[in-house]
């Protein structure tokens, strides 16, 4: 499920709900993603209460909770929140759509999901290898780790 608080020039929730789905079966993630867009107070809200950091982000994870093995469900992989203010800021300033950065930060959050995380140690450098395929893929710009290596402007937790 997508939902917009905050609306995307050129994006709707059934084309990133589309997206979502494509970018989910290409790393192997089984269950369902809500996708929430949203704006960065939202985000600044969302990052203090669960990470404890004191700023706005520009994409969260939330993997789901193992479910009891009695529930006989489609499994749900868990949830995703990106800020629609900072995506647009960061478009502008990369030469690209808003629309095209939310794809960039849903990818980026489904990675996550997928167990992938470039934050730890010993993940030398697999989820960026694994995003820049994913990027080619899918004919996206520039991701996420790949500016954080560079000297390109982006704002994250």
């Amino acid at each position: 499920m997508v939902i917009f608080q905050k609306r995307v020039a050129g994006l709707t929730e059934l084309a990133l709900d589309h997206f979502v789905a494509r970018a989910r079966r290409s790393v192997g993630l089984r269950g369902g993603v809500n996708v929430l867009v949203t704006s960065s107070a939202q985000m600044k809200s969302l990052n203090r209460r669960f990470r404890r950091k004191d700023q706005a982000t520009d994409v969260l994870s939330f993997p789901a909770l193992p479910e009891p093995k009695t529930r006989l469900k489609t499994p749900y992989a868990g949830d995703i929140a990106i800020s629609a203010e900072i995506a647009a800021e960061n478009a502008r300033t990369l030469g690209h759509s808003a629309g095209l950065e939310i794809k960039i930060l849903a990818l980026h959050g489904i990675l996550h999901l997928r167990g992938y995380d470039h934050e730890n140690k010993n993940d030398h450098g697999k989820m960026a290898r694994r995003e820049a395929c994913l990027r080619r893929e899918f004919r996206l710009p520039v991701g996420l780790i790949e500016r954080a290596a560079g000297s390109r402007p982006r704002r994250r937790a």
